[in-house]
Formats: structure tokens, sequence, C-alpha cells
């Protein structure tokens, strides 16, 4: 890391470790929050953003069943969060995993998306009792790693050794976070400034969070998809936004060079203006085509179920199709699992859906065969626009 490369004291301090040849810098950030002027460009975007959260606040409070919707959106963020740090894994692999496990430990990419699942629900759970905090932030870490790639590094544990982002070695990184000996520290000053709930826009607060919590870096590995759950929780947790139906990764993912360079350049020169403008316009972006998307759902549920009626579907057809919202993939066993009926009305009512042109059968098997509505799998694929 190249100290030429920082402005001293524009968003904290390059400090010398170490001796001789094996010295190198690293960068320790200012506690928040940072001195920031509002430009008029700047409150406006935040403006835009705030109505678009709003609306799909309020088309989340509509919805006749939250979890049809929040079960696949949820995915959708693990997905991408997960492809920042160099998965290969799509949604259809998760979703036909869950559906049809197998041996996941054979494929690690899915198995690490699995993990963010599971640390994302579990995190939404624990703020029902536990604020946002280290605490929580360490017990994330430990769901997310679990038998997954970070998982020999102490999971849950904040690091006792130094990490660096970009190079082979310390000499060569493009940024060093803080010694371990200022790890504890700069977290405490975080946790104070997030329990301070300071007078200031909560999504340009949450792009404070993910900033300071990037630049600290206090794990050993998984950093970025924990501080990307941050800015989830956050939102949760605020009441900005209640229920977890914006995948800011998706964005992130497609600009994912400028992602990582201006969370740089905020260490840099204390370039915030230029990591907020891209955060909010984040937001806008995905929270308009998270409510589109809702909507064509909606839309789409509504038409299946238009469907079943005309066909005198029986209960367990309509449960059948508002579960495919939550997964596009079923087989007899899961669904007769997930709502306690017999295998063969699982099995009656899948048919049923064939029938309708709304399911097909994929394996070609005469056992263990599992099911996909496409249609529905192409609408929560949607690429961000």
């Amino acid at each position: 890391m190249d100290p030429k490369d920082f402005k001293p004291g524009k968003n904290g301090e390059l400090i010398r470790v170490g001796e001789g040849p094996l010295a190198y810098w690293a960068f320790v950030p200012k506690p928040l929050p940072p001195k920031l002027k509002y430009t008029a460009e700047l409150t406006k975007l935040a403006s835009q953003a705030g109505m678009a959260v709003g609306c799909l606040k309020g088309a989340g409070a509509q919805l006749p069943n939250p979890h049809l919707l929040i079960t696949p959106y949820i995915r959708r963020e693990a997905v991408s969060s997960s492809r920042i740090e160099g998965t290969r894994s799509s949604l259809s692999d998760l979703f036909f995993f869950e559906a049809a496990p197998s041996d996941i430990n054979r494929k690690p990419d899915v198995k690490e998306v699995v993990n963010y699942v599971a640390a994302m629900e579990y995190g939404l759970r624990r703020l029902e009792d536990l604020p946002l905090s280290i605490k929580l932030v360490r017990e994330i870490h430990a769901v997310l790693v679990e038998g997954v790639r970070g998982a020999d590094f102490t999971p849950g544990e904040l690091r006792r050794s130094q990490n660096w982002i970009g190079g082979a070695n310390l000499k060569d990184a493009l940024y060093v976070p803080p010694p371990h000996e200022e790890v504890q520290k700069a977290l405490s000053d975080f946790e104070k400034f997030i329990h301070s709930r300071p007078d200031i826009p909560p999504l340009i607060l949450a792009a404070f969070i993910h900033y300071q919590f990037e630049a600290i870096h206090p794990f050993l590995d998984g950093n970025g998809r924990v501080g990307r759950l941050l800015i989830t929780f956050f939102l949760c947790e605020s009441d900005t936004l209640p229920l977890p139906l914006l995948y800011l990764s998706g964005y992130f993912e497609r600009f994912r060079s400028e992602y990582n360079d201006l969370l740089l350049e905020v260490s840099r020169a204390g370039d915030w203006d230029s990591w907020l403008k891209f955060f909010l316009t984040a937001v806008v972006t995905q929270a308009e085509e998270a409510y589109e998307n809702t909507q064509r759902l909606l839309a789409l549920r509504e038409n299946y179920r238009s469907i079943l009626r005309d066909l005198g579907a029986t209960p367990s057809t309509y449960d059948l199709v508002d579960d495919l919202f939550k997964n596009p993939y079923v087989t007899a066993p899961r669904f007769s699992g997930r709502i306690g009926i017999s295998f063969p009305a699982a099995q009656k009512a899948i048919n049923k859906l064939v029938e309708a042109g709304i399911l097909r059968e994929i394996t070609g098997q005469s056992r263990n065969r599992v099911y996909l509505c496409a249609e529905i799998l192409e609408n929560l694929e949607v690429p961000t626009v």
C-alpha cells in the first residue's frame, strides 16, 4: 500500500506497523460520522432513494403473505453478494439444491450461498431480541463461514493477525485495514455510532455503516458478505424497510469494479460524495426493480389462482402455487413434508399443476422427480435494469 495514494487526515490515518524490511502501512478510519457537505445533487438523490424505498415498503405491507417474496428475495441477495466474492452459483442452482438436496458439500459455491441465506435468516430472527451490535455481527459471521471458505479462520472471532485486500503480500496490497490491535476500539466506536441513532437520513447511515465495516475488515475472511448483510439488518431494525425486499448486491455485482473503487476512495481521499451517490443510486435502481418485480409476481400468482379456480382445484393445490413463489422447484416429498399432507396428495397437487401447464418435470426420471415452474424462475431472475 503506497502512502502517497492517501491524503492524510481526510478520512483516517496511515500508521507504520513493524520495523525494517517487514514494516508496512495500515489505514485506521476515523470514527463515524464524517464531516459531510450535502450538495443539492446528493440531497435530491437521497430524497429519490427515500421515496423508492417508501414505495417498496408500502408494497410489502400489502402482500397477502410477505414470505412469498421475502424468501426468494433473500436468495437473490445471497447469490449476488456471494458472486461478488467469486462464487459462480446461480439463483437456479440454489433453488434446485434446496428443493432436491444432494451432497451439497461437493458444491462449495452452492454451500457458500446456502450459508449466506442461513446467516441472513438467523440475523433477522436475532434482531427480535438483540440490537445490531458486534455480538450479532460475530454470530452472523460464524453462521456464514461454517464449513466453507473461511471456516479455518476462527468463525465468529475477530482477527488476531493482519489481513489485506489485493496484492500478493502486505507490501503490494491495494488496501491494508487497521492492525488487529486497533480492531476492537474501531468496532467499539462503530457500535456506539449505530446505537446513537444520529439525525442523519437512514439510507445515508446505511452507506456509512457499510463503508466503515469494510474499512475495519475485522475478520480474516467473509468481511464483504457480512458488510452487505449489515445493510439489510440496519434497514430492517430502523424500520426503514421492515421486510428484506431490497437486494442491493445485485447492483454492486453489476458494477463491481466501481463499487470496490469508490469504497477505496473514501479511505484514500475522503471521497464520501461519490460513494454516497453510488450507494443511493443503487437503492433507487434496486427498489424500483424490486417494486416492479413484486407487481409482476403478484399478478402471476393471481393468474395461477384463476386457472386453479376454473379447474376446481383442491386447497393443497393452492398451497402448492404459493410454495412455488418461495422456490419454483418442487418435489412431492418436499411439498408433502412442508404442509403436512400425504405423498399421494402432494403428487396429485403437482399433477394438477402439470396439467394446467404451470409445472413441468425436468429430470425425465420415473423416480425422484423434480418439477419446475419456469415462469416464476424467469421472473425472479430478471436482471437489474
